[in-house]
């Protein structure tokens, strides 16, 4: 078992990365709680980690450039890593190998390969490592987790993953850059899709995949012209020349049980159907869906009918509370863990058939073969 911090200490936590994921995602969530302090910030831009230190960190909060001098203070409890995806694994393996527990944000690593040694480093040091996937902590999610483990949905043999964008590139930070990212939307929203799905459908025994990938309009349209807005709320263009990841992507997923998955993401496609880290379930008493709401479509008295559930903060009779954000949800469950020694909703070994999978379908995008899996 990972060893835990006491709960009645402190938190110390240590942030490498101070990027727009920390900034509007790690940092607000971990400012919510009380049992953690942040003392250290590194960041490769000296002022984006003296910003966040001065924003979230504590009186005495220290500032790196190198994150592998903020893994020689011992002090530090855990570490978010909150890089770029090709420096996920190793930042994170170097972290556990520091005495430090681990969230890293999604993906996992650039690679299966890369994300096995965070696997294989987290059970030879005993430090919890776990996955920023917070879409499974959403309240559609969570309600469906609970009629699929009810068996309300009986088997699960299809399903799709949906992260379709119509014209949203992102367009700031490194997403464009291959090497530093691993690929497009695939990678980037795909993952949370198929995640999502995976653990719905709570299957992770791959038998193969295929798959292909598009590059047709990030090097041809021009975002100010074909109606791109980013999430800044502003148009925004890039380098067609250097645009070298694709735009869409389609994965076929089947599983050993014969379970079939069809994964879909995209930054640009001439699309109508959009929706974002969504997942379809086909059961054999039932189905569901997250196209408005979730719906769980079933056979009832001998009538076809669709079943909504009242998902807002107010479900309760005469009470109208606050919905907690996803991501709060998973700092909470992570510093649980992390004091408690309670469970993880993303275990590593989840997270890196993710990864898996993701690097099968480029693949057989790249070669036209299918992947097959041991």
């Amino acid at each position: 078992m990972a060893t835990t911090v006491k709960p009645s200490d402190k938190v110390r936590i240590g942030i490498i990365g101070c990027g727009g994921i920390a900034t509007s995602k790690h940092l607000p969530a971990l400012h919510k709680l009380s049992n953690i302090e942040m003392v250290a910030f590194c960041d490769l831009i000296r002022s984006r980690a003296e910003s966040a230190a001065k924003n979230y960190g504590t009186p005495d909060a220290k500032v790196y450039e190198n994150y592998k001098e903020l893994l020689e203070d011992k002090t530090i409890d855990v570490v978010h890593v909150l890089t770029p995806n090709r420096s996920h694994s190793f930042i994170s393996v170097d972290a556990m190998e520091a005495g430090k527990h681990v969230m890293c944000e999604k993906p996992m690593a650039i690679n299966a390969e890369e994300a096995k040694k965070m696997v294989d480093a987290a059970k030879r040091t005993g430090k919890k490592l776990t996955i920023g996937y917070q879409n499974r902590q959403r309240n559609d999610s969570l309600f469906a987790k609970a009629e699929v483990e009810a068996g309300t949905l009986g088997e699960i043999y299809y399903a799709r993953a949906t992260a379709l964008r119509r014209r949203a590139v992102p367009t700031w930070g490194v997403f464009l850059n291959e090497y530093e990212q691993g690929g497009g939307p695939l990678i980037d929203i795909g993952t949370h899709a198929l995640d999502l799905t995976l653990f719905l459908m709570n299957n992770y025994d791959v038998d193969y995949v295929c798959g292909t990938s598009f590059e047709k309009l990030g090097h041809t349209l021009d975002a100010k012209h074909q109606g791109q807005v980013n999430y800044r709320g502003e148009f925004d263009t890039w380098n067609n020349e250097t645009y070298d990841v694709e735009d869409s992507a389609v994965g076929f997923i089947k599983m050993k049980n014969g379970a079939t998955i069809v994964l879909e993401a995209s930054w640009a496609l001439n699309s109508l159907d959009v929706d974002e880290a969504k997942t379809s379930l086909c059961g054999t008493k039932a189905g569901a869906d997250m196209k408005d709401g979730l719906r769980i479509n079933r056979v009832h008295h001998g009538r076809q009918c669709v079943e909504k559930p009242d998902l807002g903060a107010g479900g309760v009779a005469f009470y109208d509370g606050t919905e907690e954000k996803p991501a709060d949800i998973e700092a909470e469950v992570f510093y649980n863990a992390v004091t408690k020694g309670t469970p993880l909703t993303v275990e590593p070994e989840q997270a890196l058939v993710v990864t898996q999978l993701l690097e099968a379908i480029y693949e057989s995008a790249k070669t036209g073969k299918t992947i097959y899996f041991d």
